[in-house]
C-alpha cells in the first residue's frame, strides 16, 4: 500500500530513471524502481543488480554518487587539461570552463533521445580534445611544437621505427597496439561519463538550470574583470580554444603548401650558368657534414658545456697543429628535437622547410641545392654518406649526388648503437676507404650525415685506434658494456650527460678523421641539424645550432671574413646568428657564384 501511494503521487516523466533515480538522489527507493521497471527474467544480471540495490540501498547510493562524481571529474579534467607536461599542475584545474556550463544548459532542455545523442557527441568531442592535448604534449616534448593534423600523421610510423630500434620490435608493436586501444577506451569512457551526467542533470532540471545560470553569471563577471589565478584566467574556454587552434593550424598548413610551392619555383641562382658557380672553390675537396642533434645547448648548458667545450678547444688546437684553421657561427634551425631531414634540406636549398609537406614539395621539384650546384658545375664528383638510410632514398637526385653509400653499402659488421646503425668513427673510416682515399679524376663534394649523437644516447660508442676499425666488429664489446636506453630515457639529468658525451664523441671522430686524412685542399663545413629534445636542451631553448668552416688554405677563410664568425670550432655567444635558410646563398656568393634568378 505505501508503494502504491507513492506511485500515485509521482508525476509521469519520460526522463525518470527508476532505480537509477533513487541512487542519484531521486524521490523513489530501490523497491519503487523495481516496481516501475517491471519484472525481469530471474537470474539476469540486471535483476541481480536491482536485487542488490534493494538489499543494500546505502551502498548502492554511495556507489552511484561516486560514479557520478568520477564522471564529473573526468569531464572537468578533459576540459581543463593543458597541452604541455610542465602545465600539468593542480592550479590548472581550478578554473571555470565555459564548455561545462554550456553543456549543462543543453542537457537540461533537450528531451531524452536528443539528449542522449548530444551527450554521446559531447563525450566523443571531449575525447578528441584530450587526444589532441596528449599529442601536443608529446610533440612539444620532442619537437618543440604542437601536433599538426595536416602534417604529422606521416611521422607516426617513424616514431614506431625509432621505438623499435631503441627498445625492440615487440615493445614498439605493443606500444602501438596499446595506444590504439587506449584511444578507443578513452572515447568510450568519455561518452559513458557524459551520458551519465546528462541523465543526472535531467532528473534535477530545476536545480541544474539554476546552477548553470549562476555559474554563467560568475564566468561572465570573471571574464569581464579579467580575473586570474596562478597567471591564468579564471574564466576558461580552453577546450574550444584547443579545437579552434588545431583547426586554424590545419587550414593554415594547407594554404601554406600551395604558397610554398610557388615560392620554391623562384631561385636566386636557378639560372646561373655552370661556369659561374663556386668559381673560388675549384680544385678543393669540399665536405658538408651534419652532426645529429648538435645544438647550442651542448655549448651553453652547465651540465653539458664543460665537456663539449673542452673537446672543441682541444680539437681546435690539434687541427691548428696540423695546419687547419676554423671559423664558427650560429644558424637557427628550421626544426627542433627531431626531423633532421628538415634541417638538412633547409641548409642545402636556401628555403625554410619546417614541415613534411614542404619537404615533399621541394624535393619533388628542381630547386637548386648547394650540393647540386657542385654537381652542376661538372668540376666535382658528388657523393653522399648516409649511415642512417636503410631503405630507398629518392631524394639523392634532388641533392645532386652521383653516388650514395647507405647503411648497407658501408660494409659494417658490428652492432647497432640503439638507433644509430654504426659509430661515426666507422662511417668516416669507411668513407675514407671506399671514396675519399681512392684515386679520382676530379675533386669530391661529399655530403656526410653522422648519427652517433642521435637520441636516446645509450649506448655511446668510444674511440678506438683508427688502424683497428676494420669491419666494425671491434665495437661489439663497447656496445655490450654501454648503458641501455631504458637506463636514461626517463631521467633528464642522465640524458643530458649522455647527450653531451655523444657530441664529444662525434666531434672527436670528425676532427681526428680530418687530421688523419685531410689535405691542403680539404674544406670541411660541419654543423648541427637541430637542438636535442626539450628535456635535454631545456624548456624554451633556442633553435640555434653551431656551424664551422675548417680549411688549410687561408684563402678559403678569407672569403668568409665578412661573416664575422668566431675563430676556432667554438662560436662565441655573441657570434652572428643567421636563419638556416640564409646559408646557401651566402656560401654561394662568398665563393664566387653569380646570381641569375629563375622566376619559376
Amino acid at each position: 500500500m505505501p508503494v502504491f501511494t507513492r506511485l500515485s503521487r509521482r508525476r509521469p516523466d519520460d526522463d525518470s530513471g527508476g532505480a537509477a533515480a533513487s541512487a542519484d538522489g531521486g524521490s523513489s527507493d530501490g523497491a519503487v524502481g523495481a516496481a516501475e521497471e517491471g519484472p525481469l527474467p530471474s537470474g539476469s544480471r540486471l535483476a541481480r543488480l536491482r536485487a542488490w540495490r534493494i538489499r543494500y540501498p546505502t551502498a548502492a547510493r554511495v556507489l552511484s554518487l561516486s560514479v557520478t562524481a568520477l564522471a564529473a571529474l573526468l569531464v572537468l579534467g578533459a576540459l581543463l587539461l593543458p597541452n604541455t607536461f610542465p602545465g600539468l599542475r593542480p592550479d590548472r584545474f581550478t578554473r571555470i570552463p565555459a564548455e561545462a556550463i554550456l553543456g549543462v544548459a543543453v542537457m537540461v532542455v533537450l528531451p531524452r533521445r536528443p539528449r542522449l545523442v548530444a551527450a554521446v557527441l559531447y563525450g566523443v568531442g571531449l575525447a578528441v580534445v584530450t587526444l589532441l592535448n596528449l599529442l601536443d604534449m608529446g610533440f612539444n616534448e620532442y619537437l618543440g611544437r604542437g601536433f599538426n593534423a595536416a602534417l604529422d600523421w606521416s611521422l607516426l610510423p617513424d616514431a614506431k621505427s625509432y621505438v623499435a630500434d631503441t627498445l625492440g620490435g615487440a615493445v614498439a608493436t605493443g606500444a602501438a597496439v596499446g595506444l590504439a586501444v587506449l584511444a578507443l577506451l578513452l572515447i568510450a569512457v568519455m561518452a559513458a561519463a557524459t551520458v551519465r551526467l546528462a541523465e543526472v542533470l535531467a532528473r534535477h532540471r530545476v536545480r541544474a538550470g539554476r546552477g548553470a545560470l549562476a555559474a554563467g553569471v560568475v564566468w561572465v563577471v570573471c571574464a569581464a574583470l579579467g580575473l586570474r589565478m596562478a597567471g591564468l584566467p579564471v574564466a576558461s574556454d580552453r577546450a574550444a580554444g584547443v579545437l579552434k587552434a588545431h583547426a586554424v593550424r590545419t587550414v593554415e598548413s594547407l594554404r601554406d603548401e600551395a604558397a610554398f610551392a610557388e615560392t620554391a619555383k623562384a631561385d636566386t641562382f636557378g639560372n646561373t650558368p655552370p661556369d659561374q658557380l663556386l668559381r673560388d672553390l675549384r680544385g678543393k675537396d669540399v665536405i658538408f657534414t651534419f652532426i645529429e642533434s648538435y645544438g647550442r645547448s651542448a655549448l651553453e648548458d652547465p651540465v653539458m658545456a664543460p665537456g663539449v667545450g673542452r673537446t672543441l678547444d682541444a680539437s681546435t688546437e690539434e687541427l691548428a697543429a696540423a695546419g687547419y684553421h676554423a671559423r664558427s657561427g650560429w644558424l637557427t634551425s628550421a626544426t627542433y628535437g627531431g626531423g633532421s631531414w628538415l634541417g638538412h634540406s633547409t641548409t642545402m636549398s636556401g628555403l625554410w622547410i619546417d614541415n613534411q609537406r614542404r619537404y615533399r614539395t621541394v624535393t619533388a621539384g628542381d630547386h637548386l641545392t648547394l650540393t647540386r650546384a657542385f654537381q652542376k658545375t661538372g668540376a666535382w664528383d658528388t657523393v653522399g654518406v648516409m649511415p642512417g638510410v636503410q631503405k630507398g632514398w629518392p631524394e639523392s637526385e634532388w641533392y645532386g649526388l652521383d653516388r650514395v653509400y647507405d647503411a648497407h653499402q658501408l660494409g659494417y659488421r658490428g652492432p647497432k648503437f640503439s638507433w644509430s646503425t654504426m659509430p661515426d668513427q666507422y662511417a668516416l673510416e669507411a668513407f675514407q676507404r671506399q671514396v675519399h682515399g681512392r684515386p679520382h679524376d676530379r675533386p669530391l663534394m661529399s655530403f656526410v650525415i653522422l648519427t652517433s649523437s642521435h637520441q636516446p644516447w645509450a649506448p655511446i660508442p668510444e674511440m678506438v685506434d683508427w688502424d683497428d676499425v676494420g669491419d666494425g666488429s671491434v665495437f661489439g664489446p663497447i656496445e655490450k658494456a654501454g648503458r641501455r636506453p631504458s637506463d636514461i630515457l626517463t631521467d633528464s639529468g642522465e640524458s643530458r650527460k649522455e647527450y653531451g658525451r655523444s657530441i664529444q664523441y662525434s666531434v672527436t671522430s670528425l676532427t681526428q678523421w680530418l687530421e688523419r686524412y685531410g689535405t691542403k685542399d680539404t674544406v670541411l663545413v660541419f654543423l648541427g641539424d637541430h637542438q636535442p629534445i626539450a628535456r635535454v636542451s631545456g624548456e624554451r631553448a633556442s633553435r640555434d645550432v653551431p656551424i664551422s668552416v675548417v680549411a688549410k688554405d687561408p684563402k678559403v677563410l678569407d672569403r668568409i671574413a665578412g661573416w664575422h664568425w668566431s675563430e676556432g670550432l667554438k662560436p662565441a655567444k655573441d657570434a652572428p646568428v643567421w636563419r638556416m635558410d640564409a646559408f646557401r646563398d651566402r656560401f654561394l656568393t662568398a665563393f664566387g657564384s653569380t646570381p641569375h634568378r629563375s622566376k619559376g
